[in-house]
């Protein structure tokens, strides 16, 4: 959270808190008022009565009793109006915070994406525009045409995101569950990135014939956002390790990698739509904070949990389990 977020806060909090300790002595005043009328206008009844009075006794305990009443009435009603107003304060604090909290994530993705379109659009354009300008040898050519590639993949990658993230959240992607072979789509899946990426180490341990009932295309997404999402905060040196493996009915995925990994109370925030560790203005590795969030909500969507732990010696480790239909044969 920036500094100006951080001001705009806490004024927000300052003028609410204001405004509360305001209603509630405004609250407390009312009830100390009406206790005081309540008991002012008893002693008056009390000095109309006269003592010689046949029915003096019972006028009396009538005037204490309806004292006594009008007590509980005040102290119920105040009671009831505190806690009313305290539940809706606590609600209105919390949903002013969130609101704050999601314009920032908001605004730090527009910056995010802006950068995500705008990068991968200026390489591949200078790589071409050199490519057909200059005559270079085979070699750089093919290099400089694998970077316009892995630079096209990014905003394709980019643009699934956004698109599929959209659709889902309002209910306009209809997922289609059918069986496959989840052990050849993770395969194909780090094949791919072996290609784009052959400066970096893959490692994987596949268990073969894994089947389950999913969206191929939205477990494609998955298990691609998790492996670039591994490639994004690994150093170059470090390995990427993918496990898909089944025992009994759960089938866990895991991606692993060397990175710094999360802080521990970061660890559940990741998967929040548009929420990245540290500042926008700052931060250095490329992303728009879907990618994670979009994983999440296709996990919850095929009635699977994921979540993330720590990596030995370093890294972050992220697990994946659903439920298959069969028990898997050995």
């Amino acid at each position: 959270m920036d500094v100006f977020t951080k001001k705009r806060l806490a004024v927000a909090s300052i003028v609410y808190w204001l405004l509360l300790f305001y209603i509630v002595a405004a609250l407390i005043w009312w009830f100390i008022a009406l206790e005081k009328q309540n008991h002012q206008t008893a002693a008056y009844k009390l000095s109309e009565l006269k003592m010689d009075d046949p029915a003096f006794q019972t006028k009396y305990q009538a005037i204490v009793e309806a004292r006594h009443l009008k007590d509980i009435q005040y102290l119920g009603e105040g009671g009831i109006f505190l806690i009313v107003i305290l539940t809706a304060s606590i609600f209105v604090y919390q949903a002013v915070r969130r609101q704050i909290r999601l314009q920032n994530q908001q605004e730090n993705f527009m910056m995010a994406i802006t950068h995500e379109l705008k990068t991968p659009i200026a390489i591949a354009k200078l790589n071409l525009e050199t490519l057909l300008k200059y005559s270079l040898p085979e070699e750089k050519k093919q290099k400089m045409l694998q970077a316009t590639l892995q630079e096209t993949n990014r905003l394709n990658t980019l643009a699934s995101n956004i698109l599929v993230s959209s659709q889902l959240e309002g209910g306009r992607y209809r997922i289609t569950k059918e069986e496959l072979e989840l052990s050849d789509l993770v395969k194909t899946a780090i094949n791919d990135f072996r290609n784009r990426f052959p400066d970096r180490q893959f490692h994987s341990e596949i268990e073969p014939e894994i089947d389950m009932d999913g969206d191929a295309l939205l477990l494609q997404i998955l298990v691609n956002n998790l492996i670039e999402n591994a490639i994004k905060y690994s150093p170059k040196e470090g390995i990427i390790t993918c496990k898909l493996t089944q025992k009994n009915r759960t089938i866990l995925f895991q991606v692993l990698d060397e990175g710094a990994g999360i802080p521990d109370d970061e660890k559940k925030r990741v998967f929040e739509k548009f929420y990245r560790i540290g500042n926008e203005t700052t931060r250095t590795t490329k992303g728009t904070g879907l990618g994670l969030y979009l994983c999440k909500k296709i996990v919850e969507d095929h009635h699977g949990h994921i979540r993330v732990t720590d990596n030995t010696p370093r890294g972050s480790n992220f697990m994946v389990s659903f439920t298959a239909k069969h028990a898997h044969e050995q």
